[in-house]
């Protein structure tokens, strides 16, 4: 008798345990997923970054640098319809809370405030316009490479938007030490830039990177710069797309297909 008794108490004792282990996990899920949830085109998250969350886009913020490590978003054909006027009103980004750069740190300094989420990719919703012109969206770029090859690149992430419906984008100027720099806040110049397109949905899975010196440019063709994802990771240290299964993962970024993408 005591030894059923005492077997009963046991078994009792291991439901009442992985009740409260169940139940812990529901909620630790809950409020995970209340914070914020996965989202294909953030690139792997770590305590120590200084992450932001706006409403249409996100960005891991430098202060060394003053400027956005990267800039990710998803870009729908839905979005590409153009609602709102540019508004061309840069402001420093009220979520940086050890302040972005601002207007002073460009004046005359001979550069472009290079939008990393472009103006045009949120011209769907004022919010996503206003939000665009953040400082912390900016970064130094030569007015040629900016007013040309990289506003090209652009402009065909949008026809790739409108022709796969859905694309994850993640832009960024490449960042290192000893890099030039501008104003007061000491606004870092970067040698290069990188953008990371993925196109994810049930029938295509590709992605296509490039990697593009901020230099003079006009004619050049911006696929001549295009590179695995895998080349953009090596560079910059970043792990992109981490939330793709893994064998896809590394199936997609370490493949160039220039064909796929060229819908010219």
């Amino acid at each position: 008798m005591f030894l059923k008794l005492y077997k009963s108490h046991i078994k009792t004792n291991i439901l009442y345990l992985w009740l409260i282990f169940l139940y812990t996990t529901i909620i630790l899920s809950s409020c995970k997923s209340s914070v914020m949830p996965p989202k294909l085109e953030m690139p792997m998250l770590y305590k120590t970054d200084t992450v932001v969350y706006h409403t249409y886009y996100s960005l891991k913020y430098s202060e060394q640098h003053e400027q956005a490590v990267w800039v990710a978003y998803k870009l729908t054909s839905n979005q590409l319809k153009k609602n709102v006027k540019r508004s061309n009103k840069f402001r420093t980004d009220p979520k940086i809370f050890t302040e972005s750069a601002n207007d002073n740190d460009y004046y005359k300094s001979g550069y472009d405030r290079g939008h990393l989420a472009p103006s045009r990719d949120m011209s769907f919703d004022s919010v996503a316009q206003e939000e665009s012109f953040y400082y912390s969206n900016m970064s130094p770029q030569i007015a040629s490479f900016n007013r040309s090859i990289w506003n090209r690149l652009e402009s065909n992430v949008r026809d790739w938007a409108a022709e796969f419906d859905t694309i994850y984008v993640i832009t960024g100027p490449v960042l290192k030490d000893n890099l030039k720099y501008i104003g007061e806040n000491k606004v870092s110049v970067p040698e290069h830039f990188y953008k990371a397109i993925l196109v994810y949905t049930n029938s295509i899975q590709c992605a296509i990177g490039f990697i593009i010196p901020n230099i003079e440019h006009s004619k050049n063709n911006f696929y001549e710069y295009s590179v695995k994802i895998d080349s953009i990771e090596e560079l910059t240290g970043l792990d992109l797309f981490p939330l793709l299964p893994n064998k896809l993962e590394k199936q997609i970024e370490s493949t160039l297909n220039i064909e796929f993408f060229n819908i010219e």
